[in-house]
């Protein structure tokens, strides 16, 4: 059993849904653990004979469409909503998926994740820090109840689990994550071509918007920081959307003695943060939440209505004191 505390419970929750519509719910700015997890859940459960339909507030991203295929996948102006309840994968707080859907859903029926910052916000909560993606813990539950995996499903589970892996290289990597994966070839997962689609289908655009962030990047804190800028006329000059910012901060993180890397993307006044990590030691999860965001020890994001003027010392304060204490903790656990 791969999630023995969820595999039972989450058996008799969807045997619960025989006779009530589901939304699987997603957040917004989706990424491959969002689309691949709202696509398997959704499918799954359809195999089982649960009407479900996956929504999610914005447009699957270019690289992503190839994960889509057939499954009913809406925006929430398109989508059959009424009478429906919800369930939400990937979504560390109730918010993720919008304002639009959470008007629409004002209580959430169900919620698959491994945000370590969830707040275990629905009626029904599956939530696991130590996965490395929401796919992992869905891949896994399917797996222990021997549900139906077709080759479609287990390609958006292993999409899922290697994008939020960093392509099996970040810390979240474990034996488990093999094993699951190792389970969703032998059921049609195919790197190869979900390497293709995620990775060597890049925009002429995006090159340059990468050649952009790579110029901005400075470091901080005697080089344990290193923060890129996008301004919001970047978009405009590379022809890109904010969509093509996905895995650039990956590049100031991968820096010698960076500890922490930062991007930060300007937008109509306000600024919207990732922050990656080496190491969960840094637990980048805890500056992201007094930013009014949350996420992983290794990745996390936030949102912040400042001018870029004014946020980014506003950041940059965040994230020292953030450091020092750590500092001061392993000091304090050498002594």
């Amino acid at each position: 059993m791969y999630y023995p505390e969820f595999s039972s419970e989450f058996r008799s929750f969807t045997d619960g849904l025989r006779e009530t519509p589901v939304a699987v719910l997603g957040h917004l700015r989706p990424d491959g653990d969002c689309i691949g997890s709202q696509v398997a859940l959704c499918r799954v459960w359809r195999k089982l004979g649960i009407d479900a339909v996956c929504v999610n507030g914005d447009p699957v991203p270019r690289r992503l469409a190839f994960l889509v295929g057939d499954t009913p996948f809406f925006q929430p102006d398109q989508a059959p909503l009424a009478g429906r309840s919800a369930v939400q994968v990937d979504c560390a707080d109730r918010t993720r998926p919008g304002k639009s859907l959470g008007k629409t859903f004002s209580d959430i029926l169900g919620n698959i994740d491994h945000h370590i910052s969830n707040t275990g916000y629905a009626r029904h909560n599956f939530v696991d820090g130590s996965s490395a993606a929401a796919a992992e813990v869905l891949a896994g539950i399917f797996l222990d109840n021997g549900w139906p995996i077709d080759p479609l499903t287990a390609q958006g589970l292993y999409a899922g689990i290697a994008t939020d892996t960093g392509q099996f290289r970040f810390p979240s990597t474990s034996k488990r994550v093999f094993s699951i994966t190792g389970q969703l070839l032998d059921a049609g997962a195919d790197p190869s071509a979900a390497a293709h689609e995620l990775y060597e289908q890049e925009s002429f655009g995006r090159m340059r918007l990468l050649q952009a962030f790579l110029a901005s990047l400075r470091l901080e804190n005697n080089g344990r920081v290193c923060a890129g800028i996008l301004p919001a006329s970047v978009f405009k000059e590379t022809g890109t959307t904010s969509e093509d910012t996905e895995g650039l901060v990956d590049y100031a993180r991968s820096i010698e003695g960076v500890e922490i890397a930062l991007l930060i993307e300007e937008k109509d006044g306000a600024v919207k943060g990732s922050f990656r990590a080496k190491d969960a030691v840094f637990r980048v999860d805890v500056p992201a939440g007094q930013l009014n965001g949350g996420g992983h020890a290794c990745a996390a994001g936030f949102n912040l209505r400042q001018p870029l003027d004014k946020a980014y010392p506003q950041i940059l304060d965040i994230i020292n004191r953030h450091l020092a204490e750590i500092d001061r903790g392993r000091q304090s656990a050498a002594s």
